[in-house]
């Protein structure tokens, strides 16, 4: 499983440097406020824009662990407690006789 993120990861990277590479000196104007105009690199904006879309997503799945781990952490004491409280029962050993030892077929 480590592989296929790791590949993903490369060639998610592959990906952003050919773009990077093939759209590296274009210009983008953005029209701001105020009769403001912004001049951004394409490459640029496009990277901002995807770490600021992935950026919620990332917080929901934080959030999702920590939650998930609080409550593993919950159910964990409360098994504790409970493991205190009640008395082990008391488990019986069962004996079985010896199989009957196979007859010489010679005799």
């Amino acid at each position: 499983m480590r592989f296929l993120k790791v590949l993903f990861w490369l060639l998610l990277g592959g990906l952003v440097a050919a773009f990077v590479i093939y759209n590296g000196d274009e210009r983008v104007d953005i029209r701001l406020w105020g009769g403001l105009v912004a001049d951004f690199s394409l490459p640029l904006l496009l990277i901002i824009t995807f770490l600021l879309g992935l950026l919620p997503a990332l917080v929901a799945y934080q959030t999702l662990r920590w939650r998930s781990r609080q409550r593993l952490a919950g159910l964990e004491r409360a098994l504790a407690d409970l493991r205190a409280v009640a008395p082990e029962p008391a488990v019986a050993i069962a004996t079985f006789p010896a199989p009957p030892l196979i007859a010489d077929p010679q005799s």
